[in-house]
């Protein structure tokens, strides 16, 4: 069962922000380090609850900026190697990345406010 608020592939969410699935390291590489846009990673997993809370906080800051940023979401399971290079070892993991580095970085369930200082939005 899929858990509300978690959606799969390169997609539109229910609160009409895109979202996209980074979960090789091909595609990581591709929509996150290649990107031409600063781009909010999300390191998630399917049976994190804090990670469930924290997803509408996000989607309400991609609505904000619009095509100014990018959402993807990393599943932890599945890109090892992502959360590996990065050492994520705390989910969820908010990320800012802009030119293919990690700028900054916000780890647990916070509004988004939060988040948006965190990040230096």
């Amino acid at each position: 069962m899929i858990p509300p608020g978690v959606y799969y592939g390169t997609m539109k969410s229910k609160t009409g922000s895109p979202t996209i699935e980074a979960n090789t390291w091909e595609a990581f590489e591709r929509e996150v380090l290649g990107a031409k846009v600063p781009v909010i990673v999300d390191f998630w997993a399917p049976w994190c609850a804090p990670c469930r809370m924290v997803a509408p906080e996000i989607d309400a800051i991609a609505r904000a900026k619009g095509d100014a940023i990018r959402v993807v979401k990393v599943n932890v399971d599945k890109n090892r190697d992502a959360a590996y290079k990065y050492q994520i070892a705390s989910i969820p993991t908010v990320a800012l990345f802009q030119g293919g580095e990690l700028l900054h970085s916000s780890i647990g369930a916070k509004p988004r406010r939060m988040l948006e200082a965190d990040l230096k939005l």
